[in-house]
């Protein structure tokens, strides 16, 4: 099996997905083993579980949205009547139990692996909510030999719903050997799924669309080479509501998904805040003219479907600062949204214009800063010879300035504790999307940050000073880091792994 369980060459990345659910089908046991694979819409869920039931030869099952339970339950027969090599028709089975059963029999006896793979769950709970509770009870009674074994993946792009699956007293709690989040592709992986070989362009395009690596099938034409190009491409992809990558239809959609979002329009309305700048419940509430109390429960939603995201001060309790987490929609509401008449009667190019400055300030440069803290993470520490544990930002006050400095990146020594009193910091770096090189008055700054730490307990004696920055350095800055062992700098060739950091010597 471990030969024909290779990840097929279409597979882009996803190395560690493939081997856990290689490991998953290749487990010993001849009992019944359930894995879950969930994630955002677009993220390659079903393209990947496809290429797996390639490989192994097994049944692949995909629900439909707007099917009633009724047709579900017929097309799911015939397929398992075609897996099977049976003429359509031939299998009558009445309800999800028999569905189930016959479907495992089915791949135990077929010459492929015995994998069921059923995607889109959520689409059949809406008329089946008792799929889990079958499933539990084939899982059960497999264990003592009375049911037939094999592996079945479940499959969701609503995260509420596959969340839901293994919590609390549910049916499934316990009996889910892989719980798998399929995340959307990492940045340098995306440039290399769109086809980008100019590292601007690549940031460009990820800023607004992110690493869902759905989205390049939906869109017209070649990937943009240049910046010219991408002004072209925003107008006839995200910004063209003839096009299925029209952002505003895709924001509807992705928020349909969840079934918890019945209200569309305070939903709409919150990210819009957050979008703005909002990054509190309380400010929140306050942009909306709505009680604090009324918008936490809806925020959660958004958080737990991935549209929101909650980053915490790395070393000092206070509320958590609340960001768009999604691209798409983030596009969505503080671009076309606002200018939306303009965009739906034939004008993107004038629209784009306008939005030039609102795409710099609160879209370019709020992601290259997350883009650093990802490098940072997960690039960094074979890169360079810092030592990276937690990754994240923090707020430094600076008494006798009166003043507070916003660290846009901070990383704390291995096995350190957000929030600890006296943490081992090792990294301390600014991230800069503007114009302007950098110079080395930022590295003042900095020093003056990591003082200012120390004086507040914290170990700075090992961190690094790192300055990012999307148009370069000054040559005094890049003489500086030639020469010190605690400065490095970090330009876009470097973010994308096409230059060496500098410095650090």
């Amino acid at each position: 099996m471990a030969e024909q369980l290779g990840k097929p060459t279409r597979v882009l990345d996803r190395d560690r997905e493939w081997a856990l659910l290689r490991e998953f089908m290749e487990d010993p046991a001849p009992q019944l083993r359930v894995a879950i694979v969930s994630g955002r819409r677009r993220n390659g869920k079903s393209f990947l579980l496809e290429a797996l039931t390639e490989a192994a030869g097994g049944l692949y099952l995909a629900a439909v949205q707007e099917e009633g339970r009724v047709l579900a339950l017929q097309r799911f027969s015939e397929a398992v009547a075609e897996h099977a090599g049976v003429r359509a028709g031939a299998l009558r089975l009445e309800g999800w139990e028999e569905v189930l059963t016959t479907a495992l029999d089915v791949v135990n006896r077929a010459p492929g692996a015995p994998l069921l793979v059923i995607d889109e769950l959520p689409y059949l709970l809406q008329h089946s909510p008792e799929i889990p509770g079958l499933l539990q009870l084939l899982y059960d009674r497999s264990q003592s030999g009375k049911a037939p074994g094999g592996r079945i993946v479940l499959c969701g792009s609503a995260m509420s719903v596959m969340n839901e699956l293994l919590s609390g007293t549910k049916p499934l709690r316990g009996r889910a050997m892989l719980d798998l989040r399929l995340q959307a592709f990492d940045y340098r992986t995306a440039r290399e799924h769109w086809h980008v070989d100019d590292p601007e362009v690549a940031l460009l395009v990820n800023a607004c669309v992110g690493g869902a690596p759905g989205y390049r099938p939906l869109a017209p034409g070649g990937s943009p080479q240049s910046t010219a190009e991408f002004d072209d491409w925003i107008q006839r992809t995200l910004l063209d509501p003839g096009r299925a990558l029209y952002s505003r239809v895709e924001a509807e959609f992705l928020l349909r998904e969840d079934p918890r979002i019945t209200h569309r329009t305070l939903y709409y309305d919150l990210l819009s805040a957050v979008a703005q700048g909002a990054s509190t419940p309380a400010r929140i509430g306050g942009l909306l003219e709505r009680q604090r109390s009324t918008v936490i429960a809806p925020l959660e939603v958004l958080e737990s479907a991935g549209y929101l995201h909650k980053a915490q001060d790395l070393l000092k309790a206070r509320n958590p600062v609340i960001t768009v987490a999604d691209p798409v929609i983030r596009f969505n509401q503080l671009i076309t949204l606002p200018l939306v008449d303009m965009v739906e009667h034939g004008r993107a190019r004038q629209a784009w214009q306008e939005s030039r400055p609102t795409f710099h300030s609160r879209i370019l440069g709020p992601h290259f800063e997350d883009l650093v803290r990802r490098w940072a993470r997960a690039f960094a520490p074979d890169e360079t010879a810092l030592r990276i544990g937690v990754v994240g930002s923090t707020e430094v006050p600076d008494p006798a300035a009166k003043t507070k400095h916003e660290v846009d990146v901070l990383a704390l020594a291995p096995g350190e504790r957000p929030q600890s009193a006296h943490a081992r910091i090792t990294l301390i770096g600014e991230a800069k999307a503007t114009i302007q090189p950098r110079g080395v008055r930022d590295v003042g700054r900095l020093e003056h940050i990591r003082d200012l730490l120390a004086g507040l307990g914290h170990h700075t004696e090992d961190a690094s000073l790192v300055l990012c920055s999307l148009h370069g350095f000054h040559p005094d800055v890049q003489q500086a880091a030639a020469r010190r062992r605690d400065l490095l700098l970090v330009d876009l060739a470097a973010l994308y792994g096409d230059g060496p950091v500098r410095g650090g010597q």
